[in-house]
């Protein structure tokens, strides 16, 4: 099922006439050259960028007609290296209730930590003490306390070395099983790509080249993907 529909998007020079669907329930990566408009349009999701021509709908409903607060915490944003603010732990998690004028629970604010295999961590602690590793996972946990239906993730292994990327990918992956998440990834890494996603968008120069089921990104005979994926110059 449809959950997001881009309809003829354009952004100023960054976007151009840009048409897909993001399926709900799957995990939808966004790969292509830099300066593609990847992170552009998953700014678009959740209401940080307004199309200059075309319109974003979620469930059907123009994104630009929805309440940005109730679309923001449908949509969490979890952006690449972690910032955090200065303070501790719980501060840096209470963030997205927060800015709403409203608190945690220190319960759930634990509930939240376990599913993101952070259990060893004091809700005191000073972020700053934080690996790379954990920084990334409570900016996971972070994107879930409004308990959003889309999870848009920028970049968010770029930083880690492979022990802690196969990590991260093992918990988004095991988040959006368990709780039927939709998630959107900006990667990088095609081969990254290749393991977590259900669907794909390739983009290049601001155009929506191709999307579909992952599978797609090897088969397709559009000579920008190839060259993409011979790590050639798209």
């Amino acid at each position: 099922m449809t959950l997001i529909r881009f309809e003829n998007v354009s952004h100023n020079d960054i976007l151009h006439n840009i048409s897909g669907t993001f399926r709900e329930n799957k995990i939808t990566t966004l790969v292509g050259p830099s300066g593609a408009g990847k992170t552009t349009c998953l700014k678009h999701i959740n209401g940080l960028l307004s199309p200059s021509k075309g319109k974003v709908f979620f469930k059907g409903r123009d994104i630009e007609t929805i309440d940005i607060i109730e679309l923001r915490k449908k949509v969490g944003m979890a952006f690449q290296s972690s910032p955090m603010i200065e303070g501790t732990v719980f501060e840096n998690l209470s963030l997205p209730k927060t800015i709403f004028n409203d608190t945690l629970d220190e319960s759930i604010a634990k509930e939240l930590m376990e599913r993101v295999d952070l259990t060893h961590i004091d809700l005191n602690q000073k972020v700053k003490v934080l690996s790379g590793g954990e920084k990334s996972r409570l900016s996971i946990a972070r994107t879930l306390v409004n308990k959003p239906e889309v999870l848009l993730l920028d970049e968010i292994t770029s930083s880690l070395d492979y022990r802690m990327v196969k990590e991260i990918e093992r918990l988004v992956c095991q988040l959006q099983r368990d709780s039927g998440l939709t998630a959107i990834w900006i990667t990088h890494d095609l081969d990254q790509a290749r393991r977590v996603s259900d669907d794909m968008w390739f983009l290049r120069h601001g155009e929506l080249l191709e999307y579909g089921h992952a599978d797609f990104i090897d088969q397709s005979d559009n000579p920008y993907v190839s060259a993409f994926v011979r790590g050639e110059d798209a």
